[in-house]
């Protein structure tokens, strides 16, 4: 075999895969924010999400994709651990579908007569300027390169004549006599292979194109495939090291699904075999002998994952409590997702609003805690701790993005119901309490940006200026409170509300009283004008920010001003 077979197959291969990716992202582009609100309506229970993970992956072409959609979606906390596992238990489903594709059209029809055809099918659409027409295009040009793809790997694999390939034919006869060991030997390598090119799509190709070649070593081929199944679980894994401990806890999940289908497997590998071919023979029994065992193979991978799932499904719940006592949740970690709110809309109006406001409570006190982060960066000074620290104060950031989304949305569906005037009512002004909310995590996001920058330049404030920060801040701190404690008492008292105006009054004259001195401090050269804008820019903020949580109460008053408080306790 010369080094320029070699490097032909690879280039097969890279067509391959660039066509998959192609067509993937295409698919994605043209589905939009639908393959995330899919996933989350659908995944109410194990058998909703198993089939969403299935009609996700055969639809995107990708196993891996799904898989990292999911995991990144547990990080966010738009899903759960226990849907997670059933998304990805049905993407393993969903993926057979690829091996199908290839078997049927790629070793039983003429795809050169086709493919080409597509290409030109495809040229128009590529160059629109419609932005769905485009995504459309680059799907028909991914579906075609995967497919030359196929055209050329198998032609290529003709060419180096891999049946009658010596070093190959002894590898193959030398494994035969090792018995069971060759089985295991088999499975390593395919899960070594799908590990470094990261498609066990390409992998399941290769090995259709050496077991018709050789249909004699289905049963090595087919521990390739089992090793693939181990192989494919390593990119989502990868994925998830830079998420919190659900994300991880997801990508375990996959590895464990697949280990423990593998193990199974094995105990009854023969009978499993055989009746792999019963059921094909069946099916299809005059095909062609090399032809068939594409189809073999085809059909084990698809037996292997359903059984698998079979299985399994019953078990998601001690799956998933298995997986949380390997992988700890750690300090830094938390679980965002939404508490109160499922996916499928409540029986009344009164029960789905109750959520809603529980969720709101939530989502301020998660608010909060971003606060006090923010007031602990400005008091750290080692970089370490301080990256750290502002990454999680970041990631707070994003979530509240999409919490405010996912509860607004929510409270949206709600709001399309049979209401009373006083429900609607209700839910505009929770609408108002959601957005002013998210505007508190951004002026904490803010705050800590420029304490950032602040860091960044080298230079440090004075000592009056820390303390007049920190009492700012204190103010802060007693305002959140307060809301907090508005929000969650279901009946107001003048007294508490008071309160909030009160604090608000004293942050905006301590906001004034500090502006006028910091002209002064500046002119007297007490620090420089640049510590100055970094001063005022910290103290501008934390008076915004004051003004965001009176924003909250006064929607929160106005809500139980509407005698709604009835139906919160």
């Amino acid at each position: 075999m010369s080094i320029f077979a070699i490097f032909k197959l690879l280039g097969c291969l890279a067509l391959l895969m660039f066509g998959m990716k192609t067509m993937s992202e295409a698919l994605q582009k043209l589905t939009g924010d639908k393959l995330r609100k899919i996933l989350g309506a659908m995944t109410t229970n194990s058998f909703t999400g198993l089939l969403t993970g299935a009609l996700v992956t055969a639809t995107i072409q990708s196993s891996t994709a799904t898989t990292v959609m999911v995991v990144s979606f547990v990080n966010a906390g738009l899903l759960t651990l226990a849907q997670a596992i059933s998304v990805i238990m049905g993407a393993n489903i969903g993926t057979t579908v690829t091996a199908w594709l290839m078997s049927i059209f790629g070793f039983q029809i003429n795809l050169g007569d086709y493919v080409f055809c597509l290409f030109a099918i495809a040229i128009p659409f590529f160059f629109s300027k419609k932005g769905d027409k485009k995504s459309f295009g680059e799907f028909l040009f991914g579906f075609s390169f995967m497919f030359l793809g196929l055209l050329t790997l198998r032609q290529t694999g003709s060419d180096m004549h891999l049946e009658t390939n010596p070093a190959i034919l002894s590898f193959i006869d030398h494994c035969k006599n090792w018995g069971d060991l060759s089985i295991l030997m088999f499975l390593l390598i395919g899960g070594f292979l799908t590990m470094c090119i990261q498609s066990s799509a390409a992998v399941m190709a290769i090995t259709m194109i050496l077991c018709s070649a050789h249909p004699e070593s289905l049963d090595l081929g087919i521990a390739l495939v089992m090793g693939e199944n181990i192989g494919t679980t390593v990119t989502s894994n990868i994925a998830a090291l830079t998420g919190n401990s659900q994300a991880r806890r997801a990508a375990l999940s996959h590895l464990m699904f697949n280990m423990f289908g593998v193990f199974w497997v094995l105990c009854v590998f023969h009978p499993f075999i055989s009746l792999d071919k019963y059921l094909v023979n069946l099916i299809a029994p005059n095909v062609d002998e090399h032809i068939k065992v594409t189809f073999y193979l085809s059909a084990f991978h698809t037996m292997f994952n359903v059984c698998n799932v079979l299985i399994l499904i019953w078990f998601i719940k001690p799956f998933e409590r298995i997986v949380c006592q390997l992988i700890k949740e750690k300090e830094e970690d938390e679980d965002f997702r939404l508490r109160y709110i499922s996916s499928g809309m409540l029986s009344t109006a009164e029960l789905s609003i109750l959520q809603a406001h529980k969720e709101i409570i939530l989502f301020s006190q998660r608010i909060q805690r971003m606060f006090g982060m923010v007031r602990s960066l400005l008091q750290t000074t080692k970089d370490e701790e301080f990256a750290k620290l502002f990454s999680r104060i970041e990631k707070y950031e994003n979530i509240s993005d999409h919490m405010e989304i996912e509860i607004a949305d929510y409270l949206n569906h709600v709001s399309e119901g049979r209401l009373s005037s006083t429900s609607k009512l209700a839910i505009r002004g929770m609408l108002r309490e959601v957005t002013e909310i998210e505007s508190i995590g951004d002026s904490c996001y803010n705050l800590a940006r420029t304490i950032s920058r602040k860091k960044q330049s080298n230079t440090d404030f004075t000592e009056q200026q820390y303390e007049h920060i920190h009492f700012m801040m204190k103010l802060d701190e007693d305002a959140l409170n307060q809301m907090l404690v508005i929000l969650e008492k279901g009946d107001q008292q003048e007294l508490e509300i008071n309160k909030t105006y009160n604090i608000e009054n004293e942050i905006n004259n301590y906001r004034n009283q500090l502006k006028t001195q910091n002209i002064l401090d500046v002119n007297n050269k007490q620090y420089d004008y640049q510590m100055g804008v970094y001063y005022m820019d910290i103290i501008s903020e934390c008076e915004k920010l004051g003004d965001y949580t009176l924003n909250v109460v006064e929607a929160s008053v106005d809500v139980k001003d509407k005698n709604y408080s009835n139906n919160y306790h």
